[in-house]
């Protein structure tokens, strides 16, 4: 059942247009992620679809009940972005809607607030239409992807990775067309080459021959070659008509090389020993002790309040308890982007402090998607988003060896977020980061901290690693939590058996026999549960 549909919409930004569709249908348990670079209208969309935003031409016509969760916008000091946004969440979800639009809904969330709104939406009655730069979360809740790109808005069915491999697949088609064409056009190229050569030799009489044997050989020979230029013409214009295929673009390989990398391996880089954080009188952890070697890529995670922040602080500003190898530079990457001087060029500000030619430079900001004349815009004129790119090029790219990120995805599509973890996956020297993207994290860390229970505990390993290992841990917990019942079931039953058939047994009284068949109900679905977390119950 189609509850809104949108026919020939068209919105510019000035004498930019954004995007057009001819048409885009949303049906009654759609579930819908909107993708595509910063800048290209996604917001625009979502607006113009809610009702809330007029398109500059076609219609929109909803025959639904919508609820708009808005891009955060920080405007009460008294709670954190995390507590608005789920302010905002909890709001919309309780008006139950038809259609449920949101903008951004897991900005400020921690990896645990972000499952459970999961969870929310995936027990949601209705349609959604969700923007997020959050892949795993496009992943868990979407069966469908809008992707706007090149003022165009297409449609693909399934969740982001399904996306993601029909967009790869697709890549792969267009390189094998390239291909093709490039070497037909080559064909036609040296068919045109070799019969330009053979009418050039056409006209050339033998050496020996008198004049008027020359005369008359140049005459049919003529006509020979009058019938070479008119098949060079046809080969030419079939090439003219060949339908031009652009080459897939490729990202620029980058490899940092970083001095004296070798000596430095298997070094701990950072060592924390007996190491507490406060603030004001609550104790966010204590006693806190971990080693970092020089190559590792460490994730620290940990719910909002935990302390992340203020322990990257602690080590940046090598306070008590801190102690940091000889010879590491630390680069500080926060969300403030103070290192950036405005007034410069993306270029100039990178530039600026780096040890790295300028064609690294150059492949670098490439990677960023800053190509070409990007390159020489001032800073002042950037987005967010573009600027927490060029605030990461310029530490990246400076001779710093140890690098530590607070939230370096924020604000970055995912086209970005992806380049960044390219980079940090292929950069040689230490990096100790605080994120809440679950597919950034997977991507880069090799190494997991979290904080929880006042304490920082380490898990070598990767996310999914992790991922799997609490897993476990919490069927374990759930396995002895439903033994335990399974067990107290058994004893109650074996009581009302008792009743039954003991001496003076008082026979099966009607509320008897409920309670008999209620408990043996009882004692089955806790022992399917108990084989299904692999625990027999004998």
């Amino acid at each position: 059942m189609i509850i809104l549909e949108a026919t020939q919409i068209e919105k510019a930004l000035g004498d930019r247009v954004l995007f057009t569709a001819e048409r885009l249908r949303i049906n009654k348990h759609d579930r819908i992620g909107i993708v595509g670079k910063n800048g290209v209208g996604k917001t625009t969309l979502l607006h113009i679809l809610a009702g809330t935003l007029e398109p500059d031409r076609g219609t929109v016509s909803a025959d639904a009940t919508i609820e708009v969760i808005p891009q955060l916008k920080q405007d009460d000091p008294e709670k954190s972005g995390g507590e608005l946004t789920s302010m905002y969440v909890e709001k919309a979800l309780a008006a139950n809607p038809e259609l449920l639009c949101a903008d951004e809904p897991t900005m400020n969330l921690d990896v645990a607030k972000i499952e459970q709104l999961e969870l929310a939406l995936k027990q949601y009655n209705g349609a959604i239409l969700v923007i997020s730069h959050d892949r795993m979360f496009l992943d868990q809740v979407c069966t469908k992807i809008w992707e706007i790109e090149h003022k165009t808005i297409t449609v693909y069915k399934g969740n982001y990775s399904e996306y993601e491999q029909q967009k790869q697949l697709a890549k792969r088609q267009q390189q094998a067309r390239y291909e093709d064409y490039v070497a037909k056009k080559a064909a036609l190229e040296r068919a045109v080459s070799l019969k330009k050569m053979k009418a050039a030799k056409t006209l050339k009489p033998p050496s020996r021959m008198g004049t008027s044997e020359s005369k008359l050989y140049k005459d049919q020979k003529g006509s020979i070659q009058a019938g070479l230029h008119k098949s060079i013409k046809a080969i030419e214009t079939r090439m003219e008509k060949m339908e031009k295929v652009e080459k897939p673009t490729e990202a620029a390989h980058v490899k940092i090389d970083l001095p004296h990398d070798l000596s430095y391996q298997n070094q701990m880089v950072i060592q924390a020993d007996r190491l507490t954080g406060m603030i004001g009188e609550r104790i966010l952890w204590k006693d806190v002790t971990f080693q970092i070697a020089f190559g590792e890529k460490v994730a620290l995670i940990g719910p909002n309040g935990s302390g992340k922040t203020t322990l990257l602080k602690k080590i940046i500003n090598q306070e008590q308890g801190i102690r940091i190898a000889a010879g590491k530079k630390l680069g500080y990457f926060s969300q403030n982007l103070d290192i950036l001087d405005p007034e410069l060029s993306i270029m100039d500000n990178v530039r600026k402090g780096s040890i790295q030619p300028d064609h690294v430079i150059r492949n670098v900001l490439a990677r960023l998607l800053f190509r070409k004349e990007s390159v020489f815009k001032k800073v002042n004129v950037l987005s967010g988003g573009e600027r927490v790119k060029v605030a990461f090029a310029k530490i990246f790219l400076s001779d710093m060896n140890v690098l530590i990120m607070d939230e370096p995805t924020n604000f970055l599509d995912i086209d970005a977020a992806v380049a960044l973890e390219q980079l940090l996956v292929d950069y040689g020297g230490t990096v100790l980061f605080v994120s809440h993207d679950r597919q950034f994290i997977a991507n880069v860390a090799s190494k997991i901290m979290e904080i929880k229970n006042q304490s920082v505990v380490s898990y070598d390993g990767t996310y999914q690693e992790y991922v799997e290992r609490e897993q476990s841990k919490k069927n374990a917990a759930g396995r002895d939590v439903v033994a335990e019942e399974l067990l107290t079931v058994e004893m109650k039953l074996a009581e009302v058996m008792g009743k039954l058939s003991g001496p003076g047994g008082t026979g099966m009284s009607p509320a008897l026999e409920d309670e008999f068949q209620q408990l043996i109900a009882k004692r089955k679905r806790l022992r399917e549960l108990l084989e299904k977390k692999g625990t027999s119950p004998d």
